[in-house]
Protein backbone atom coordinates (compact mmCIF):
# COMPACT_ATOMS: atom_id res chain seq x y z
CA UNK A 1 0.00 0.00 0.00
CA UNK A 2 2.74 2.19 0.90
CA UNK A 3 3.59 2.35 -3.32
CA UNK A 4 0.28 2.81 -4.23
CA UNK A 5 -0.25 6.01 -1.57
CA UNK A 6 3.06 7.40 -2.86
CA UNK A 7 1.69 7.00 -6.55
CA UNK A 8 -1.45 8.61 -5.72
CA UNK A 9 0.84 11.52 -3.85
CA UNK A 10 3.20 12.42 -6.77
CA UNK A 11 0.27 12.61 -9.30
CA UNK A 12 -1.78 14.51 -6.93
CA UNK A 13 1.11 16.45 -6.75
CA UNK A 14 2.07 16.63 -10.50
CA UNK A 15 -1.28 18.09 -11.43
CA UNK A 16 -1.40 20.52 -8.23
CA UNK A 17 1.25 21.89 -9.12
CA UNK A 18 0.43 22.53 -12.80
CA UNK A 19 -3.02 23.92 -11.51
CA UNK A 20 -1.71 26.40 -8.87
CA UNK A 21 0.46 27.67 -11.93
CA UNK A 22 -1.73 28.32 -13.89
CA UNK A 23 -4.39 30.38 -10.67
CA UNK A 24 -1.31 32.20 -9.94
CA UNK A 25 -1.11 33.21 -13.41
CA UNK A 26 -4.68 34.74 -13.33
CA UNK A 27 -5.17 35.81 -9.68
CA UNK A 28 -1.39 36.29 -8.62
CA UNK A 29 1.11 33.78 -7.02
CA UNK A 30 0.92 35.04 -3.29
CA UNK A 31 -3.00 35.24 -3.49
CA UNK A 32 -3.34 32.13 -5.15
CA UNK A 33 -1.36 30.32 -2.57
CA UNK A 34 -3.61 31.62 0.14
CA UNK A 35 -6.38 30.43 -1.55
CA UNK A 36 -4.79 26.90 -2.28
CA UNK A 37 -3.73 27.12 1.67
CA UNK A 38 -7.23 28.26 2.99
CA UNK A 39 -8.85 25.41 0.98
CA UNK A 40 -6.69 22.53 2.55
CA UNK A 41 -7.03 24.33 6.29
CA UNK A 42 -10.79 24.16 6.00
CA UNK A 43 -10.87 20.64 4.30
CA UNK A 44 -8.13 19.42 7.28
CA UNK A 45 -10.69 20.54 9.82
CA UNK A 46 -13.73 18.72 8.18
CA UNK A 47 -11.49 15.86 7.78
CA UNK A 48 -10.08 16.13 11.36
CA UNK A 49 -13.91 16.47 12.91
CA UNK A 50 -15.33 13.16 10.52
CA UNK A 51 -12.00 11.31 10.46
CA UNK A 52 -10.00 12.19 13.36
CA UNK A 53 -8.36 9.84 16.21
CA UNK A 54 -4.83 12.30 17.80
CA UNK A 55 -5.51 15.08 20.09
CA UNK A 56 -4.05 18.36 19.93
CA UNK A 57 -3.53 18.68 23.55
CA UNK A 58 -0.87 15.86 22.68
CA UNK A 59 1.59 18.62 20.54
CA UNK A 60 2.85 20.09 23.64
CA UNK A 61 4.99 17.03 23.98
CA UNK A 62 6.06 17.48 20.19
CA UNK A 63 9.32 18.40 19.59
CA UNK A 64 8.91 22.35 18.53
CA UNK A 65 10.88 21.88 15.41
CA UNK A 66 8.33 19.11 13.70
CA UNK A 67 6.03 22.79 13.98
CA UNK A 68 7.33 24.28 11.80
CA UNK A 69 6.66 21.66 8.84
CA UNK A 70 3.43 23.97 8.24
CA UNK A 71 6.02 27.08 6.98
CA UNK A 72 7.26 24.79 4.77
CA UNK A 73 3.92 24.52 2.87
CA UNK A 74 3.89 28.04 1.96
CA UNK A 75 7.56 27.39 0.89
CA UNK A 76 6.63 24.21 -1.46
CA UNK A 77 3.41 25.76 -2.65
CA UNK A 78 4.86 28.71 -3.64
CA UNK A 79 8.30 27.31 -5.06
CA UNK A 80 6.47 24.80 -7.11
CA UNK A 81 4.69 27.54 -9.04
CA UNK A 82 7.93 29.40 -9.61
CA UNK A 83 9.79 26.70 -10.88
CA UNK A 84 6.47 25.28 -12.69
CA UNK A 85 6.40 29.01 -14.56
CA UNK A 86 9.76 28.75 -15.88
CA UNK A 87 10.47 25.57 -16.88
CA UNK A 88 7.90 23.00 -18.02
CA UNK A 89 5.34 20.88 -15.98
CA UNK A 90 8.10 17.40 -16.88
CA UNK A 91 11.54 19.80 -16.02
CA UNK A 92 10.38 21.05 -12.87
CA UNK A 93 8.62 17.94 -11.26
CA UNK A 94 11.59 16.13 -12.38
CA UNK A 95 14.17 18.23 -10.39
CA UNK A 96 11.98 18.68 -7.49
CA UNK A 97 11.52 14.85 -7.66
CA UNK A 98 15.59 14.84 -7.85
CA UNK A 99 15.92 16.99 -5.06
CA UNK A 100 13.38 15.24 -2.90
CA UNK A 101 15.61 12.04 -3.23
CA UNK A 102 18.94 14.04 -2.29
CA UNK A 103 17.28 15.45 0.88
CA UNK A 104 15.24 12.41 1.71
CA UNK A 105 18.91 10.50 1.21
CA UNK A 106 20.71 12.76 3.40
CA UNK A 107 17.99 12.24 6.19
CA UNK A 108 18.44 9.11 6.27
CA UNK A 109 21.91 8.58 5.81
CA UNK A 110 22.28 10.91 8.90
CA UNK A 111 19.42 9.44 10.94
CA UNK A 112 17.91 13.27 10.94
CA UNK A 113 14.50 13.87 12.04
CA UNK A 114 13.87 11.01 13.82
CA UNK A 115 14.53 8.66 11.05
CA UNK A 116 16.51 5.23 10.69
CA UNK A 117 20.01 6.26 9.79
CA UNK A 118 20.66 4.10 6.45
CA UNK A 119 23.73 3.84 4.42
CA UNK A 120 23.82 6.02 1.08
CA UNK A 121 25.81 3.55 -0.99
CA UNK A 122 27.64 3.84 -4.09
CA UNK A 123 24.24 2.69 -6.20
CA UNK A 124 22.43 5.84 -4.71
CA UNK A 125 24.88 8.27 -6.20
CA UNK A 126 24.54 6.65 -9.35
CA UNK A 127 20.84 6.35 -9.28
CA UNK A 128 20.72 10.38 -8.62
CA UNK A 129 22.82 10.82 -11.61
CA UNK A 130 20.77 8.93 -14.21
CA UNK A 131 17.96 11.15 -13.28
CA UNK A 132 19.98 14.09 -13.66
CA UNK A 133 20.80 13.05 -17.02
CA UNK A 134 17.19 11.81 -17.64
CA UNK A 135 16.55 15.79 -16.85
CA UNK A 136 19.02 17.01 -18.91
CA UNK A 137 17.90 15.15 -21.87
CA UNK A 138 14.65 15.98 -21.62
CA UNK A 139 15.37 20.06 -21.42
CA UNK A 140 17.88 19.59 -24.35
CA UNK A 141 17.11 20.93 -27.59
Amino acid sequence: MGFIWSAVAGAAMSVQGVMNTRLGEKIGIYESNAFVQGTAFILSLLTVWILGKGSFRDIAGVNKLYLFGGVLGLVITVTVMLGIGKLSPTVAISTILISQLFVAAIIDAFGWLGSEQMAFGWNKYVGLAVMIGGVLLFKWR
